[in-house]
């Protein structure tokens, strides 16, 4: 078993306010877990900040080149929202 943790910085430069942010973030969740069933994503840091966040995302799977490519997907269609930037990505992976 594999365990895959992602946590991914981003940045909203078209958003004047933190309303704004989280209606763009909220999206986004939600587009994350319609097209990617079986990961889970929070807001995990940035919460009062209306530019930037950071989102986590863990995955589990039976073997790493598994949870690697689902987890490289979501970071891929992260980039192609138009609302946001990805600052900085950090992927770790726990073997059991």
């Amino acid at each position: 078993m594999v365990v895959g943790v992602a946590k991914i910085e981003l940045f909203f430069p078209e958003p004047n306010s933190l309303k704004a942010k989280r209606q763009i973030l909220k999206a986004l969740i939600q587009k994350i877990e319609s097209n990617f069933r079986k990961v889970s994503v929070a807001e995990v840091d940035g919460h009062d900040h209306w530019q930037r966040t950071v989102i986590g995302v863990s995955l589990v799977g039976r073997d790493h080149p598994f949870v690697d490519s689902r987890l490289t997907s979501l970071v891929d269609f992260i980039q192609q929202h138009s609302a946001l930037e990805i600052v900085k990505v950090e992927i770790d992976y726990l073997n059991y």
